[in-house]
Parts: C-alpha cells; sequence; structure tokens
C-alpha cells in the first residue's frame, strides 16, 4: 500500500520536511525526485505541496512507495487578505475529489490572466518578454493542470539579462510593489481552509513571518478553519519562530514547518534546500488526529 499522509500514523519516529515544490508549480524537479532526496537526507515522510495543484502528487506517492518513505499529499492555496498575499498549506487533502480540483482549476486560470499582465506590465518597461519565451525556457509541455508561475517569468528576464537572478528579478521586478507586480483576485484564507477541510484536508498557514503584519495573522488564525501555522520556515530567524510558536500556543495549533524548496536556479536554491527545515513526525499523527 502506498505510504500516504492518510496511513502516516504508522511515522512516529524522524524528521518531516512538509513544504516542498515540483516541476507541477515553480519548482525544478519532478515530484519523484523530491521523494529521492528526502530519503538521501533521511527523513521519515516529505510533502508535496506545489501551488494551487495536486498533479505531482500522485507520481510522489508511486516514489514514496518505491523508497520506503511518507509522502503528504498536500497544496499550497494562494489567497488575499488585509491587501496581502497570504498562502494556505492543505494537508491529508483528498487529491482526487473533482469539486476540489475544479476549484484549483479556476485558481489557475485566474493566474494565468495575472500572468499575462505581468509580462504586459514588463513590456511596457522596455523589456522584450513574451509568454511564449517563458513556456519555452521552462524546458517541457505544461499539463492541463499545471501552469505558470512568477519564478518561470523571473527565468526569462535573468535569460534576457534584466535581472542577475531570481531574486534580483523578484526584488527589481516582480515582488509587491514593484513595476511588475499584479495583484490577482483571489479568495480569502478562510475560504481556502473550507476547500481543504471540505477535500479532508487539514489547513495550516503558511511562511506568516513574510506577510509582515502579525495582527492580520492573528485575525486570520483566531477567525477558526486552521489547524496549525508554519512556525520553521527558511526564511523565519529565531525571532520569528518564538513570536510563531508562542502564536500557535495562544490559539491552541499545531506548529509545522518545511523547506519552502524549489529546487536551485542558476545554482542559487530559492527558500531553502530539501530537509533544512524540519519538524518530528510527530507532527502528522497530531494533524491526523
Amino acid at each position: 500500500m502506498v505510504k500516504e499522509f492518510e496511513t502516516a500514523g504508522s511515522v512516529s519516529s524522524g524528521l518531516c520536511d512538509l513544504h516542498t515544490h515540483t516541476l507541477a508549480s515553480d519548482g525544478m524537479q519532478p515530484p519523484a525526485e523530491n521523494v529521492r532526496l528526502a530519503k538521501e537526507k533521511g527523513l521519515a515522510a516529505v510533502a508535496i505541496t506545489d501551488h494551487d495543484t495536486v498533479a505531482g502528487v500522485p507520481e510522489a506517492l508511486e516514489a514514496g512507495e518505491r523508497y520506503g518513505i511518507t509522502v503528504v499529499s498536500g497544496v499550497e492555496i494562494s489567497t488575499r487578505a488585509g491587501g496581502k498575499d497570504i498562502h494556505v498549506l492543505g494537508y491529508s487533502v483528498d487529491f482526487r475529489d473533482e469539486l476540489f480540483l475544479s476549484r484549483l482549476a479556476g485558481l489557475r486560470d485566474t493566474r494565468a490572466a495575472r500572468n499575462e499582465a505581468i509580462i504586459q506590465r514588463l513590456q511596457g518597461l522596455g523589456i522584450g518578454i513574451t509568454m511564449e519565451a517563458v513556456v519555452r525556457g521552462i524546458g517541457r509541455e505544461l499539463k492541463p493542470d499545471e501552469s505558470v508561475g512568477r519564478p518561470h517569468i523571473a527565468d526569462e528576464l535573468v535569460r534576457l539579462g534584466a535581472a542577475v537572478d531570481m531574486r534580483d528579478a523578484f526584488d527589481k521586478y516582480l515582488a509587491e510593489g514593484k513595476p511588475g507586480f499584479v495583484a490577482q483576485p483571489r479568495i480569502s484564507p478562510e475560504e481556502a481552509s473550507q476547500w481543504i477541510a471540505e477535500a479532508k484536508g487539514k489547513a495550516v498557514l503558511a511562511h506568516p513571518g513574510l506577510y509582515g503584519d502579525d495582527e492580520l495573522v492573528r485575525g486570520i488564525l483566531g477567525g477558526g478553519g486552521f489547524a496549525g501555522v508554519e512556525a520553521y520556515h527558511s526564511d523565519h530567524g529565531p525571532a520569528e519562530e518564538e513570536r510563531y510558536l508562542a502564536m500557535a500556543r495562544e490559539y491552541g495549533l499545531l506548529v509545522t514547518g518545511g523547506s519552502d524548496f524549489h529546487g536551485a536556479r542558476g545554482g542559487v536554491i530559492f527558500h531553502g534546500d530539501l530537509g533544512s527545515v524540519t519538524v518530528s513526525a510527530d507532527v502528522l499523527v497530531q494533524l491526523k488526529a
């Protein structure tokens, strides 16, 4: 039997990276490679949490069976609240649920329209970028349930010489407040948590330290619907970890963590290397309970 999160109660020891991305969204590696790396690094489990898609989960589950490692079927849903992009992680989602898949497809359609608007803004800055070139740069044909993300656009900006690396591309053009940023219509974190619950999963607020607004974070967590908060993340320092550990205790939430691994672009690992941020495997048992 495939070791997915539904049977994670048998995972009682070891470490887990509960936040990784694959080629199904804006990661650089096939899902099976994330699983292989997790096994190589001695992890007990790894979560596949691509942006607004669960397309990478089946391949990862098969690899989990091959490598003897628990694979968590996950997703990272893009939402908006308080004028900020807020990400909601879903764990143990039913990745075959037709309603959930339809909802995620709607989010990807919105993302595609946002991407076209970004390209138009960049062209208005005199940059010779096209969506066709962005897709060619990915190096393979996208599947229907996969999508282009801002990191793919950043890759093309680097190829064009408009940026030194992906982080520079975000700092110059793509981050919120920069000339290429486009805010897309998005659902609320509360609605995302409801979708996840209806897909038999558990919702966790991703990397709260990146939002720069702890009152907003409190409002989201205090509104109910969340099982946990990602206190441990590659972009959180000790101060952020302590704040969100305290917040988790205050609201009676579980504490999760992960690297937010996307792979290496131009030799630079975005966020963190797989397995660089982990939590104990008993977190999986607590989430299931």
